[in-house]
């Protein structure tokens, strides 16, 4: 029996925390040339933007989101449609979590539609998100 077969609406895909660190912001953000300073300059972060610490990049929030769904699709099949959306700052030291719920299947199109986000250490969900996969005919 395929995968697919198994999958019902409701079902959670594996959770994943991520706690990102002044190196791992420096480097993201030298990868994708963003020069923003709340990234990675703590005094010009607290004193000139007057941010409690320093910022994590939304885009990194949406890597971690696209992740945490490919990580489970695996092989299986590919990523159709990805969208997310920052709603609150997230800070240094702070442990985000990764989270995902399957909430529809399509039996035809072999699709599943995932309900996707961002959860800060409060439960609240600052980056939410979807995405759509289809699976591969085996």
């Amino acid at each position: 029996m395929s995968r697919f077969a198994n999958i019902k609406v409701g079902d959670r895909l594996p959770e994943k925390n991520h706690t990102a660190t002044e190196i791992s912001l420096f480097l993201y953000n030298a990868a994708i040339w963003n020069p923003h300073r709340i990234h990675y300059d703590a005094p010009y972060t607290l004193e000139i933007e007057k941010h409690p610490a320093i910022v994590i990049d939304g885009p990194l929030q949406g890597d971690w989101l696209a992740q945490c769904v490919t990580d489970w699709l695996g092989q299986d099949g590919e990523l159709v449609t990805f969208s997310y959306a920052n709603r609150r700052a997230s800070y240094l030291g702070e442990t985000l979590t990764a989270t995902g719920e399957i909430t529809e299947k399509d039996e035809v199109a072999g699709t599943v539609n995932v309900r996707l986000g961002i959860r800060n250490e409060a439960g609240e969900i600052i980056a939410p998100g979807s995405a759509t996969v289809r699976f591969s005919e085996e």
